[in-house]
């Protein structure tokens, strides 16, 4: 095995006097593909940080191969001190590196270079980050949370060219479709320690299904270990009183060890409360459109929603989604057309800018909306200390700041505030926003169990494909279509995932291009995700037809053996002429039934083998 570029070892470090690592250890090799995993503040962006050198542990050995160059992606990255984007990607390039890349990664992230930085939004932000880090090609990336505030386009985009690079990833994400894709082996931080899998994350949570029960079993070991020897100090013998002594300190360091065990973090109760049944339709659209000025954001679209439908609407940053939203439940009014909601309606909603937490009221008060320390579940009361605890909040908690929450809490929080309400209707808007993969998990089961009917936008592949019935896909120019399915299917009914708005932009200015760029940067400006529309790849209707068309064939032939016998039969044409010309002309149609469902077969099959299978 090569040598490690990059080596921590026995990682210590204490926060508040909690330890946050103790003995965590990291190795990475050249080329290697690592996703870092946990629970949300066990620690994975301070142990990133101290592998880029930027936080000092209180303990440990780090190593960096002299002359490996690596590169930092912050979860905040910080653009102050410099006039325009591309100043500061150029900042991150050493003597060596390839000028143009700054230029091209930005267009490719859509943006021009002459942005100011004191004026972008936190997606602009992070894109202008990732540009940077990603220019000067390193030995190795260090990636905390890099889909965060991207959209479809954006993440597949990432995902391609992360995987075209030869420079090594340690990777933080909770997009478990970006995690599969791209890594080759997983470290899982978990209270403290690392434990390593030479597997990629597709593997992990079976393995650490695994490992916890594993762990689950020796305390039970270990518990009855210390009954017996208790057992013992109290009933056994008792003359041989060095024994005795060395049993007694043995008895107190098993109880230590028991005490001292860091047990896995709890998980969260999730449920929503269901109000009464709505009505059998939930809403239903008929040729609505909005557009601002000139620019159309729905264009004639036709939709009817049905109770426990689950519904996914999918497209880029700035498409209208959250527009399209709004008019489907009757927030905003369409320019043409008419949106109607069902009969008993109770609608939960969750926001992606959260902008129903107020952020100086406390964790206590957004729950109970200031009303003492009942929190009304459904119309039910409950103590608040007890339902924060059922999102994972401690009692310690009850008075912190909104303002003072990570972006995980802030998620848990508003979901806490979302599930009490009573409803039959659930529209959540980027759900998955800085949630963990165990918070996902039961996000995922609530919204599998819920009787009602979900509305719900997301840029996650994978939580789409767990979670809804249908998609609704932008096309393009205010136009949208519904597919059966989740994202996957979507991509495999149209050949192709969003379109990619880097794409979009090359088509309309393709002057944009930086004039130093050799010929591979223009070849390779367009995304994996446009190009791969090339390859026509099986829809859901064709494989449907290639699982139905060896049955049809089969009975058509047997249909053909049938009128075949029944021509052949003695007499036939002087008994019947009108029967014989009837069962002549069945036979000529069936046998032109039977080459067109042979020929389309084939046609299908050719595809099957073209798109691998």
């Amino acid at each position: 095995m090569a040598p490690p570029l990059l080596l921590l070892q026995d990682t210590r470090l204490t926060f508040g006097g909690t330890p946050l690592l103790d003995g965590a250890e990291l190795s990475v090799s050249a080329g290697e593909r690592v996703g870092l995993v946990g629970r949300n503040g066990s620690g994975k962006s301070t142990l990133l940080k101290i592998a880029a050198g930027l936080v000092q542990a209180d303990g440990g050995n780090r190593f960096a191969q002299p002359g490996a160059t690596i590169r930092y992606l912050p979860q905040e990255p910080d653009l102050s001190g410099f006039k325009t984007t591309l100043a500061y990607v150029e900042a991150g390039m050493g003597p060596g590196d390839q000028e143009y890349r700054a230029q091209y990664l930005l267009s490719e992230l859509g943006l021009t270079g002459e942005e100011n930085p004191a004026n972008l939004s936190g997606g602009e932000a992070r894109r202008a980050a990732l540009a940077r880090v990603l220019a000067p090609e390193p030995d190795i990336l260090l990636l905390d949370e890099p889909t965060n505030h991207l959209d479809l386009p954006a993440i597949e985009w990432l995902e391609s060219e992360l995987a075209s690079l030869r420079s090594a990833l340690v990777l933080i994400s909770h997009d478990r479709r970006f995690l599969q894709d791209l890594t080759r082996a997983t470290v899982w931080l978990d209270r403290g320690t690392t434990r390593r899998m030479e597997r990629g994350f597709a593997f992990f949570e079976e393995w650490r299904d695994q490992v916890l029960e594993e762990e689950e079993r020796d305390q039970q070991k270990l518990a009855r270990k210390i009954v017996a020897e208790e057992h013992w100090m109290r009933y056994g013998v008792t003359a041989r009183r060095k024994r005795n002594v060395r049993r007694v300190g043995e008895l107190a360091d098993l109880r230590a060890k028991f005490r001292d065990h860091r047990g896995a973090v709890g998980t969260i109760t999730m449920a929503a409360t269901e109000a009464d049944v709505s009505g059998k339709l939930v809403m239903e659209a008929e040729h609505i459109s909005k557009a601002y000025g000139d620019r159309v954001i729905v264009r004639d679209l036709s939709i009817r929603i049905q109770r426990g439908d689950r519904i996914g609407i999918v497209g880029p940053n700035g498409a209208g989604k959250t527009t399209l939203l709004k008019m489907l439940t009757g927030e905003l009014a369409p320019d043409s057309g008419k949106a109607k909601m069902g009969t008993n309606i109770e609608m939960a909603t969750l926001d992606q800018r959260r902008a129903a937490l107020d952020p100086n009221r406390s964790v206590r008060e957004t729950l109970t909306d200031g009303r003492g320390d009942q929190v009304f579940v459904g119309g039910n009361p409950r103590h608040v200390i007890g339902y924060m605890k059922d999102f994972l909040f401690t009692p310690e908690q009850a008075g912190t700041a909104v303002s003072r929450l990570s972006g995980g809490e802030r998620g848990r929080l508003l979901l806490a505030c979302a599930l009490a309400q009573a409803s039959n209707l659930m529209v959540l808007d980027e759900p998955t926003n800085d949630l963990d993969l165990e918070t996902l998990d039961l996000l995922e089961e609530m919204i599998d169990d819920y009787a009602g009917t979900v509305l719900l936008v997301s840029h996650d592949r994978d939580f789409l494909d767990r979670t809804v019935t249908a998609t609704i896909a932008y096309e393009g120019d205010g136009n949208w279509e519904v597919y059966a399915g989740g994202y996957s299917d979507m991509v495999n009914q149209r050949g192709h995932g969003v379109k990619a708005r880097a794409a979009a932009a090359a088509a309309a200015t393709p002057a944009r291009s930086s004039g130093n760029a050799p010929a591979r940067a223009a070849s390779a400006s367009v995304p994996a995700a446009a190009s791969s529309g090339s390859k026509r790849k099986l829809s859901f209707k064709d494989k449907h037809a290639l699982e139905q068309l060896p049955k049809r064939i089969a009975q058509l032939e047997s249909d053909i053996k049938r009128l075949n016998n029944t021509l052949a039969t003695a007499n036939f044409y002087t008994r019947d002429p009108a029967g014989f010309q009837k069962a002549t002309a069945e036979l000529t149609r069936t046998q032109a039934e039977l080459a067109k469902a042979e020929e389309e077969w084939l046609k299908l099959e050719m595809l099957r083998e073209e798109a691998g299978g």
